[in-house]
C-alpha cells in the first residue's frame, strides 16, 4: 500500500505542471488588458505602457512564465495587480467562506442522496424508484442559481426564515453562522446529491444482484442486515469515486453560488478577478483548487483499499 500511495503521489508531479502551464497560458491569450483596467478610461497610451512595463506584461511570455514559476516554486503566488496584496494572503482571507461552504454542501449532499439511492434500487422498478428518480434527473438538470434564487423568495424573502445574502463567520456565533450558510449549501447540495444518488441507485442495484446477497437472504437475514452489512460496502467504491470527483462539480458551483449569496469567498474572488484581469490572483486560485481536487482524488483512490481488500493487496 505504501509503494501505490508513493506512485500515485508522484504521477501528481506531472499533472500540477501541465495544471499551471495550462493556467498561465489560457490567461494570457484570454482577451483584455490588466494595465489597460487598472488606467482606467481615460489613460493614455503611455500611461497604459507604462503601468505594463511595471507589472512585466511588455516581457516575452516565455519569460513571464519563468519569472512567475520560480516564484511559485518558492512558495510565492505572486501580487495582485490591482489590490497589491500577496496572493496567498487574498486566499487565506476568503478560504473560511468556501471551505464553510463546501464542507455543508458535501454533508448535506450525501446524508440526502445516499439514503435515497439505497431506497430507491431497493425498491426498483416501482413508483418510489421512479420518483426519486425523477428529482435527480431534475436537481441535477436545473442550474444551480435557480434553485439559489427559488430558495432565496420561498425562505428569505416570503418566510424570512433565513438572510437573503451575505456570511457570518462561526466565531461570531454558531446560530449566525448556521443560519448564513444554509441556504448556499442547500442550493449547491441539492445539485450534488442528484448526481450522488443515481450513481448510489446503480450500484446498489448491481451488488444486490450477486449471489452472496441471494446467500444472505436465504440464510434468513432481513433486508436491512443484508444492505446495511452487506450491500453498501461492496457499493462504496463507485459512490467514493463520484464524491471525490463531485468536488470538481463543487467548484464551479461554489463561484455561482458565491456570487448569488454575496459571499465573500474564493468564488467571488474569481469572479472579481476576472473582471479586472488581475492575473496573479486567478492563476493563485485556480491552482489552489487544483490542488485540493488532486489531493482529495488521491484520497479517494487510497480508501478503495479501505472498501474492498482485493484492491489493497493488488496495489501492494
Amino acid at each position: 500500500m505504501i509503494g501505490y500511495i508513493t506512485r500515485r503521489i508522484l504521477y501528481l508531479i506531472p499533472v500540477a505542471l501541465f495544471v499551471s502551464v495550462f493556467v498561465f497560458l489560457m490567461l494570457r491569450m484570454a482577451p483584455g488588458d490588466p494595465a489597460a483596467v487598472i488606467a482606467g478610461n481615460n489613460a493614455m497610451p503611455k500611461d497604459i505602457e507604462r503601468i505594463r512595463v511595471k507589472l512585466g506584461l511588455d516581457l516575452p511570455i516565455h519569460r513571464q512564465f519563468i519569472k512567475w514559476s520560480g516564484g511559485l516554486i518558492k512558495g510565492d503566488l505572486g501580487t495582485s495587480i490591482y489590490s497589491g496584496v500577496p496572493v496567498s494572503k487574498l486566499i487565506i482571507s476568503k478560504l473560511e467562506p468556501t471551505c464553510c461552504l463546501a464542507v455543508a454542501s458535501i454533508i448535506i449532499a450525501v446524508l440526502v442522496a445516499v439514503p435515497l439511492g439505497v431506497i430507491a434500487a431497493v425498491k426498483s422498478k416501482t413508483m418510489i424508484d421512479y420518483g426519486v428518480m425523477l428529482v435527480a434527473v431534475l436537481g441535477f438538470s436545473v442550474p444551480v442559481f435557480i434553485i439559489g434564487y427559488i430558495l432565496i423568495y420561498l425562505f428569505a424573502l416570503k418566510w424570512h426564515l433565513f438572510p437573503v445574502q451575505g456570511f457570518v463567520g462561526i466565531r461570531h456565533g454558531f446560530v449566525p453562522f448556521l443560519r448564513s450558510i444554509t441556504l448556499p449549501s442547500l442550493s449547491l447540495g441539492l445539485i450534488y446529491s442528484a448526481l450522488i444518488a443515481r450513481i448510489t441507485r446503480a450500484s446498489m442495484i448491481e451488488v444486490l444482484s450477486e449471489d452472496y446477497v441471494r446467500t444472505a437472504k436465504a440464510k434468513g437475514l432481513g433486508n436491512i442486515a443484508v444492505v446495511c452489512h452487506h450491500a453498501m460496502k461492496n457499493a462504496a467504491v463507485p459512490i467514493v469515486t463520484i464524491i471525490g470527483l463531485g468536488v470538481a462539480l463543487l467548484v464551479g458551483g461554489v463561484v455561482v453560488t458565491e456570487s448569488v449569496f454575496n459571499i465573500p469567498g474564493l468564488g467571488r474572488l474569481v469572479v472579481d478577478s476576472v473582471l479586472a484581469r488581475d492575473y496573479p490572483v486567478i492563476q493563485g486560485v485556480v491552482l489552489f483548487f487544483s490542488a485540493v481536487f488532486l489531493i482529495i482524488n488521491l484520497a479517494v483512490d487510497i480508501s478503495y483499499g479501505l472498501f474492498d481488500p482485493r484492491l489493497r493487496y493488488r496495489n501492494d
